[in-house]
């Protein structure tokens, strides 16, 4: 409704007072540019670093290098594990414009279909802003070919390029070698030197030597384009690879050795006597490294650890077996020592020993008569031994089994190394409250009973009568070397002591062995070689037989009641260059069974590594023959092997 007012006398309308209402319109406009200034202030002040920063990340991205992990030699310096390319697909969400149309697009060239959900994934796990989310690794190379054709269409989405170990004989060494996987959060806990996809050891020798291997991770600083293709280097902290790592193992025995077990489940140690380092190492069955380094599944997880074989265990130091026959070395050298035992000794075999209130059988029902110390051990004759036993004791038999290495670890640097039993009566005690009878020394003096042995135990005992009783630490590390070739780091050998042997004690016991190979009568004939002596002992550890069955004939026996086969060596029998010891898990007699493994290794080691003054035999034929290459020398204890091209 207007208003009037009265102008002289006459009615006009009213003009509106303004006053109030510019006052009113001025206090609204202070409070809008105060409330933009203090905004500005805000964002170009107080936060404008993290803009800064935030703009630069949309243009410019820091891209870290994982380091190329060191090469692993063999002896020779034959690489054994080598590192190639991997690529992987990557999606950086905040350059993806249209996620749902890109994510389907990716999924069909990939084949995948959870990319949605490892994105979620990412984004739960706090991801910085503009961190790539790996959604596909190991791509092969039509999916590589597929992702570059079509990339314009996939904003966001880029190729990388990643290291992936890879063990070039599959599972060769699989147990010594071990294996990579990604690092998991409880490494992560453990060190801050690590992000999640890393690669890191998990197993064996790549988790021993992780800090050699491993390397210094670099960086890439580089300008990208509206959808984060990258445009052009801009500063680059280049990374530092692992250093590499050359074994004692050689590759050549090591092939021999796997290719003699076949396919039988069981484990081999060849160790150099004079130094302590590996030559040979195998464990059956075994695995293949690379399916952890592909990326392994859950359900390729689930196959491995649930086999009745235990693929993954090393029975080369996690095996433990009765020793069986072979431990028979171990009464002789005690007995002799503690002279309760003499050269001229004998004991009458009839075929068993009648002890407290049973008889305890020999292998041979005949019996071996009566015969000493020598042809006890070339016969392996456990009434013999038996009679050992008695006379010894299980506490002195005991202290000199321990001073041998049996029932303690041998220290060698692999993951979790059983130590085996050697049973004492104060063990008795101390595990079950029970004093000892002797009637169970009888056992424990043919290697059964409670006493336990590894084969790289095994391995060390025959090293340890070959060379005199010098006790070395095991190792399979001979250098760790630089990206030039330089070492860094050497592994020479530890000699951790001298076991006070007797010089004549040795001698019977090495001359006893060397007849079990070459004498007559001797049970370890399979490993007999033409040009070289070698010397012996077989073992046969029993099993426990199925209930009701145990006069079935062993080879009418399920597989699992068959009793192990050993056989343990040295050779040559002076100046010894190698020792070995073989368990064939149910193959029954050792000499039958062990014995052609180890006469196979043997074989191929000095074919080789012939002893000096040994003749390499020639094939002789109508026509005339090339005279054979000069085999490799081995290299002198505590050396490192020649570069080879």
């Amino acid at each position: 409704m207007a208003r009037w007012r009265y102008y002289r006398g006459k009615k006009v309308r009213a003009i509106p007072r303004i006053e109030l209402r510019v006052t009113i319109l001025s206090t609204l406009i202070a409070l809008v540019l105060a409330v933009v200034s203090v905004r500005l202030y805000y964002l170009q002040i107080i936060r404008h670093k993290e803009f800064v920063e935030l703009a630069d990340r949309n243009r410019i991205r820091i891209h870290r290098q994982p380091a190329l992990r060191g090469l692993v030699f063999d002896v020779h310096h034959r690489p054994l594990v080598d590192t190639r390319p991997s690529f992987e697909a990557v999606v950086v969400p905040e350059d993806v414009r249209n996620a749902r149309q890109t994510i389907s697009r990716l999924g069909g060239y990939l084949g995948e279909n959870n990319i949605a959900a490892k994105l979620a994934q990412a984004e739960d796990d706090d991801r910085p802003p503009f961190d790539p989310v790996t959604v596909e690794e190991h791509l092969d190379w039509q999916q590589v070919v597929s992702l570059e054709t079509h990339q314009l269409q996939l904003p966001g989405v880029s190729l990388e390029v990643m290291p992936q170990r890879h063990y070039i004989y599959g599972s060769l060494g699989a147990h010594l070698l071990g294996y990579v996987g990604e690092v998991a959060e409880g490494d992560l806990r453990h060190t801050n030197d690590y992000r999640m996809g890393d690669e890191i050891g998990k197993f064996g020798l790549e988790r021993v030597f992780e800090s050699e291997l491993r390397g210094q991770a670099g960086g890439q600083e580089i300008e990208v384009d509206s959808v984060g293709r990258r445009l052009k280097l801009l500063r680059e902290i280049p990374e530092i690879p692992g250093q590499s790592v050359v074994l004692s193992l050689d590759l050549d025995v090591q092939q021999a050795a796997e290719q003699a077990m076949g396919n039988r489940s069981g484990a081999l140690v060849a160790i150099d006597p004079n130094t302590g380092y590996i030559i040979a190492m195998v464990s059956h069955p075994a695995f293949d490294p690379n399916i952890f380094a592909n990326g392994i599944t859950p359900v390729q997880w689930r196959a491995l650890t649930t086999d009745p074989q235990h693929p993954l265990a090393n029975r080369a130091i996690q095996g433990i077996y009765p020793p069986g026959s072979t431990f028979k070395l171990v009464d002789a050298i005690a007995a002799l020592e503690d002279r309760t035992l003499t050269p001229e000794t004998t004991y009458y075999c009839p075929g068993g020993l009648w002890y407290g209130n049973r008889v305890y059988h020999c292998w041979r029902k005949q019996g071996h008569g009566t015969l000493s110390v020598h042809r006890a051990i070339v016969g392996s004759c456990d009434v013999f031994f038996y009679q050992v036993g008695i006379h010894l004791g299980i506490d002195r038999l005991a202290q000199w089994a321990h001073l041998l290495g049996l029932g303690e670890k041998s220290g060698i640097e692999l993951d979790n190394e059983r130590a085996g039993l050697m049973p004492s009566s104060r063990w008795k005690e101390q595990r079950f409250h029970q004093r000892w009878y002797p009637a169970e020394t009888l056992s424990v003096a043919i290697g059964q009973g409670y006493v336990a042995a590894t084969p790289l135990q095994m391995a060390l005992v025959a090293a340890e009568i070959a060379n005199g009783g010098a006790r070395y630490k095991p190792q399979f590390v001979k250098a760790a070397e630089a990206l030039d070739g330089s070492v860094v780091r050497s592994f020479p050998p530890i000699l951790e002591r001298r076991i006070p042997f007797d010089p004549s004690v040795l001698e019977i016991v090495r001359s006893a062995m060397c007849d079990v190979v070459n004498g007559v009568g001797g049970t370890g004939h399979a490993a007999h070689l033409d040009n070289v002596v070698v010397c012996g002992k077989t073992g046969t550890s029993q099993v426990v037989k199925e209930a009701g069955n145990a006069r079935i004939p062993e080879n009418k026996e399920p597989l699992k009641y068959r009793d192990h086969g050993w056989f343990v060596a040295y050779a040559p029998r002076d100046h010894p260059q190698i020792a070995i010891a073989c368990v064939i898990e149910h193959g029954g007699h050792g000499g039958s069974s062990a014995g052609p493994v180890v006469h196979d290794v043997l074989q191929k080691f000095f074919a080789l590594y012939p002893p000096p003054g040994s003749q390499p035999s020639i094939p002789v034929t109508g026509a005339p023959q090339a005279m054979p290459s000069p085999a490799p020398q081995r290299p002198p204890p505590g050396s490192i092997a020649a570069r080879q091209d």
